[in-house]
């Protein structure tokens, strides 16, 4: 087992486009690490640096301590899947299997013999002497697979390898990968846009944004402590519900005000310390759910717009009349600097004020009703759905409550006394 790392690593393209900018990466020896983002994050540019099928414009790629950028891929001893299986059609899956060997000029027996030992592994014995045209994609991916183990690699570079799968087939197959790699001991690099593949997988996942590292750690805890609003809204399934607030503090009153209505804090909540801070609050559907009869805690009230049937449960989505955060804000498809001075300069929508900041209007000269705002979306056991229309309380978890400043920033609080909490 090995280490494979980048440090600094950056990767600039002759147009200018800044696919890797200086990541720096440890995958530990015998380590699942998945590279996760949305396309064009600069992931797979990542793997083909490491694989040695690009060159770094600055940075290094190390393998167990020892820089590599001079070697060749071939000398580097990863083994690379591709997403489209790149299998020789005019061979049989055994002849595909043993082609590396082959070019080494290994002898026929010690291939034949190694070929039948990854088939095993892998359960494609019964195919060994097929064309890779009579089989189907979950079969081609497994020949792909052996294939790459067939060296016996330092490591293991996956680039989307199920994304072609059927969602059955993926998600059969993705714990066989995983279960795969981490029986042989291989290091492996597995990219993927999936969350789901990225939080049942990985040791511990890599999020990126427009080639940029966002954050490193285990699948709960990237998903439980999001540090910036990119990995809040990229993370959850549904898709995390993001509103515009501002904190108010009055008396031991402190609230995030919505616009049409507040999140109550804890009296003397620590984020009193932000009072008038405009923020983000994200909400994913784990954090809602219908609030019982006397519930006294915080609650959010709004209209029920859809209501998505998944058999054991559905989603019911809420339109709280509150101010959504944009796309491209949650996003954050501007760097830092910039994103805050669009911020800045944006118009913002026509707003009334409230007993503790503001709220969007709508132009009543446009026709119709006002469009939903600030839906959120929570999981409702199958029983006893509400109807669509129907006004319905939201119980808001508070422990599970994300704040974000202006920047994208988590605004986290030091856990203390007084019922203190990180938010």
């Amino acid at each position: 087992m090995v280490a494979i790392a980048t440090d600094q690593l950056t990767k600039v393209f002759d147009d200018g486009t800044v696919a890797v900018d200086q990541v720096s990466l440890l995958a530990a020896p015998g380590e699942f690490l998945v590279l996760l983002g949305p396309t064009g994050c600069g992931k797979s540019t990542i793997l083909r640096l490491v694989a040695g099928l690009e060159t770094p414009t600055a940075g290094r790629v190390l393998i167990d301590g020892q820089v590599v950028d001079h070697l060749p891929s071939r000398d580097r001893r990863l083994a690379m899947v591709f997403q489209d299986y790149a299998l020789y059609p005019h061979l049989t899956v055994a002849q595909n299997i043993g082609f590396p060997l082959r070019v080494r000029h290994d002898s026929a027996a010690d291939v034949a013999a190694r070929v039948n030992e990854v088939a095993d592994q892998l359960a494609i014995t019964g195919l060994l002497r097929k064309l890779p045209g009579a089989l189907s994609g979950g079969e081609r991916q497994r020949v792909a697979m052996a294939r790459a183990i067939i060296r016996r690699p330092q490591g293991f570079l996956l680039d989307e390898p199920l994304s072609n799968l059927d969602a059955g087939l993926r998600a059969e197959l993705r714990s066989d990968v995983a279960a795969l790699a981490r029986r042989l001991g291989v290091t492996t690099l597995y990219v993927t846009h999936d969350q789901a593949e990225a939080m049942t997988m990985a040791d511990r996942v890599a999020v990126l944004r427009r080639g940029v590292l966002q954050q490193v750690g285990p699948p709960e805890q990237v998903y439980n402590d999001p540090a910036t609003l990119f990995v809040a809204a990229f993370l959850g399934t549904p898709r995390t519900s993001l509103l515009e607030g501002a904190v108010y503090a009055d008396g031991d009153r402190v609230v995030i005000d919505l616009g049409s209505q507040v999140i109550e804090l804890p009296a003397g909540h620590p984020v009193r310390a932000r009072h008038t801070d405009r923020v983000t609050v994200a909400l994913r559907a784990d954090a809602l759910a219908p609030a019982p009869d006397g519930h006294t805690g915080p609650v959010l009230s709004g209209t029920v717009r859809q209501v998505e049937h998944l058999g054991h449960e559905a989603l019911v989505h809420v339109d709280t009349g509150a101010l959504p955060t944009s796309t491209e804000r949650s996003r954050l498809e501007l760097p830092g600097p910039q994103a805050a001075a669009l911020m800045r300069e944006a118009p913002r929508p026509a707003a009334a004020r409230t007993e503790y900041g503001f709220y969007p209007a709508y132009d009543p000269e446009l026709p119709g009703e006002p469009p939903p705002v600030g839906e959120v979306v929570l999981r409702v056991p199958a029983v006893g759905l509400p109807r669509r229309d129907e006004t319905i309380r939201i119980a808001v978890d508070l422990d599970r409550l994300l704040l974000f400043d202006r920047a994208g920033a988590r605004i986290r609080l030091a856990a203390g006394k007084a019922g203190q909490r990180d938010v």
